[in-house]
């Protein structure tokens, strides 16, 4: 099989220190360090019958999934790149994305199998005619799961244990570097006007002490509920009187995230290798309500929210693509290599945590921790049986994507 290798993905040794510190969501926060020097990953060809468990999966239960991603994709011009941020950056080779156009033909046959109510072996003979599975390969590859949590809410504070669930306040704004610099395609910065300069926002200290006007509160939580919330990206707010508000990601302060994993690992709170959600929720509960403020504002990066009014209410939060998200079958990618609404074969390999995982999702999701061409992040759903299959995923894998066939036959055509 022919390869192409490409720049890109993050160092194996940061993906490691992401395992281990950074509990994150897609929509959640960004990480503090950079990677400068990408090591190369390559793109390899395969035959369907080559993909681990292919024959096994229900796949035509992605098939809904990927048409919602289709009526968000179709909504722009033909001519329109299918991922306006991708950063291949290699010459020659082309996108691996492609444009709004090369999609269209496919997700126009899964909605006509859609409405013949077409069964398994049609969808499956579908996804087989109409893509190419491509193997992202790389150094490095990781795993990992997130959920829609649940919090107790209360609709006005009532004492120092309660938190707003801020939304985006007036003066937060973002500036889109690359509009100013090619170079700097797909950076942006976040901060606000003083006078007439542009400032950087106020960190999640300065903004627990004194809420923007402007920002209203949505409901009101325990503090240690409100960094997991702003973790995830997006929750439930669960009120007394039995009503639940769905909140979702809205903005960020532009801060650099600081693990606060990594803050009670560094301070002997915590050993390297017992760092998780759990035990870092553990350890807030148990310290004395100003040391665990002192710990949560190491992070300076915060979370600004907004109320959700969604369609499906067995469905997810909306994810980066503006779609909801489906359980198990959605995906975070990174959006410098992979398009939202790309049809994905994962393939994990087993772990004393997890069972080797091999299904079809769709790339619906990002987010700062999400780095690299070989990593995701599994959406699991709601309640406490999604909570704790996020909790323990850290898999390593295989990433394929599906790329529609005139696409391919483009791309490898021209590294030929």
């Amino acid at each position: 099989m022919r390869r192409l290798f490409l720049p890109g993905g993050a160092a194996a040794a940061v993906l490691t220190v992401l395992a281990l510190f950074e509990l994150l969501s897609p929509t959640g926060e960004r990480p503090a360090e950079e990677v400068a020097a990408e090591p190369p990953f390559g793109l390899r060809p395969l035959r369907f019958a080559a993909l681990p468990g292919w024959r096994a999966d229900a796949v035509e239960d992605a098939l809904p999934v990927f048409l919602r991603s289709c009526e968000a994709l179709l909504k722009r011009p033909d001519d329109a790149p299918a991922n306006p941020v991708e950063q291949l950056g290699h010459e020659g080779v082309g996108s691996l994305s492609g444009r709004v156009a090369d999609w269209r033909p496919a997700c126009e046959e899964a909605a006509d199998l859609a409405e013949r109510a077409a069964d398994a072996d049609a969808v499956r003979a579908f996804f087989e005619s109409a893509f190419r599975p491509v193997e992202i390969t790389a150094e490095a590859s990781l795993f990992t799961g997130y959920f829609e949590p649940s919090y107790p809410a209360r609709r006005a504070a009532q004492g120092l244990r309660d938190a707003p669930v801020l939304t985006r306040p007036d003066d937060l704004l973002t500036a889109d570097l690359g509009a100013f610099k090619e170079g700097l395609r797909g950076q942006d910065i976040v901060g606000r006007v003083q006078g007439n300069r542009f400032v950087p926002y106020d960190d999640a200290q300065a903004l627990a002490a004194e809420p923007p006007e402007s920002a209203e509160a949505l409901g009101f939580v325990d503090p240690n509920d409100l960094l997991f919330l702003q973790i995830q990206g997006s929750g439930r707010l669960v009120f007394p009187d039995g009503e639940s508000l769905r909140v979702g990601y809205a903005a960020k302060n532009g801060r650099p995230y600081v693990a606060i994993g990594k803050t009670l690992v560094e301070e002997g709170h915590l050993a390297l290798e017992d760092v998780s959600m759990q035990s870092i929720r553990s350890w807030l509960a148990q310290a004395a309500p100003e040391d665990a403020a002192r710990v949560r504002h190491s992070n300076p990066s915060y979370v600004f929210f907004r109320a959700l009014s969604l369609q499906d209410e067995a469905l997810g939060p909306l994810g980066a693509q503006g779609v909801q998200l489906t359980p198990g079958r959605s995906l975070a990618v990174d959006r410098r290599f992979h398009a939202m609404g790309a049809p994905v074969w994962l393939a994990t390999r087993p772990s004393a945590d997890n069972p080797a995982l091999a299904r079809l999702m769709v790339a619906q999701d990002t987010g700062g921790a999400i780095r690299g061409p070989v990593r995701g992040d599994v959406f699991y759903g709601a309640g406490e049986g999604a909570a704790a299959l996020a909790g323990t995923m850290k898999a390593e894998g295989r990433l394929i994507v599906l790329l529609p066939e005139p696409l391919a036959e483009r791309l490898f055509d021209a590294a030929a």
